[in-house]
């Protein structure tokens, strides 16, 4: 049955406005780049073609400015392909059909057709397309104009490229970073809350809220994987990259030792949710195992405030004495002795032991 209520019309235009709606603003000085790239390759063009509106150059210059100096370089490479082809397009189409009114279809058909064979990306056939139709609606036939819109083009790219690298090059190794202050964060209060279930009894709904609250970690570990992903590829061919490498390799060093302790801490959480039951926090060893897991938390918070060698170097005192159970209770030994293996196994990711 539909949900009549007023809540679900306030939220119909929010569903709406995020299909277009990024969830945060392009940054100012990338808008400033890209108008003015976009203006020193309209005049520039302007001065080598006087006679032409340059608007293929304008376009390249606002298609080519992106997130970095990478992501530029593709760009501006896919703009001045995209225009050679659709050019080409273009005459072939037309002199094989002539002029006529339904040109402009023969000639989008023939566009995706040429970039489906060539398997070029979706947007890199649409640069054809868009090319051969800018081209037949703005200058017909003539091959000396379609040269002169491909040298336009590729002014507008070299612009684009050229500010987007030597203007503030555009660097993302700092989400980097406080992504992984976050997951580490989250996932120390995820081993507190396990090491709580078993200091006083829960009820299901409790454990359940901690088991969803371990598993959202394997979300944020994705998300930071994205994160580096988009930092290595802000660093590649980018002039200010060699003061922010160090930073990132030593973030993602710490990800690495972060990334099996999230695995580790889901499966304690699994088992704890799978095999609680409320006396084991009277059993002894399980009381012993509370305490080894919140040293644990606290030393994992300790390696996002270290860096470089000292992260390296670091042998946290709260876990330096193994712990050891003589003997498990007959009834919970499986999930003590879970506990136990993949505590020990958070231990050697925090210090380094097995690395």
């Amino acid at each position: 049955m539909p949900d009549p209520s007023p809540a679900r019309w306030r939220r119909a235009p929010q569903q709406l406005t995020g299909r277009f709606i990024a969830d945060r603003r392009t940054p100012l000085i990338q808008v400033i780049k890209t108008l003015v790239a976009m203006v020193l390759a309209w005049f520039t063009c302007l001065l080598v073609f006087p006679e032409q509106l340059p608007i293929f150059g304008a376009i390249a210059a606002l298609l080519v400015v992106q997130d970095n100096v990478d992501q530029s370089l593709s760009k501006g490479i896919e703009r001045v392909v995209g225009v050679l082809l659709g050019v080409t397009v273009a005459l072939l189409t037309g002199e094989l059909l002539g002029q006529h009114s339904w040109l402009f279809i023969a000639a989008l058909v023939a566009g995706l057709a040429l970039g489906w064979v060539l398997r070029m990306t979706p947007s890199a056939a649409n640069q054809i397309v868009v090319s051969a139709l800018l081209m037949i609606a703005l200058g017909g036939l003539d091959l000396h104009y379609g040269v002169e819109r491909l040298v336009e083009t590729l002014i507008g790219a070299l612009i684009g490229v050229a500010i987007n690298a030597l203007v503030a090059a555009p660097v993302r190794t700092l989400p980097v970073h406080e992504a992984i202050v976050s997951l580490t964060a989250d996932a120390a209060g995820s081993l507190r809350r396990i090491a709580d279930a078993l200091d006083e009894p829960r009820d299901d709904d409790w454990l359940e809220q901690m088991h969803i609250d371990a598993r959202a970690l394997q979300s944020e570990r994705t998300r930071v994987h994205g994160l580096l992903r988009q930092a290595r590829e802000s660093l590649r061919l980018n002039p200010r990259s060699r003061r922010y490498r160090r930073g990132l390799a030593e973030d993602d060093a710490l990800f690495q030792r972060l990334q099996p302790i999230v695995t580790q801490i889901g499966g304690m959480s699994r088992a704890v949710y799978d095999l609680y039951e409320p006396d084991l926090v009277t059993d002894p060893s399980v009381v012993g195992l509370v305490e080894e897991m919140r040293r644990a938390a606290h030393d994992l918070e300790r390696l996002v405030s270290l860096s470089g060698d000292e992260a390296d170097a670091v042998e946290p005192p709260a876990l330096t004495q193994p712990y050891t159970i003589p003997q498990a209770h007959p009834d919970h030994w499986v999930l003590i002795g879970s506990l136990m293996e993949d505590l020990r196994r958070v231990r050697g990711r925090i210090t380094g032991e097995l690395d």
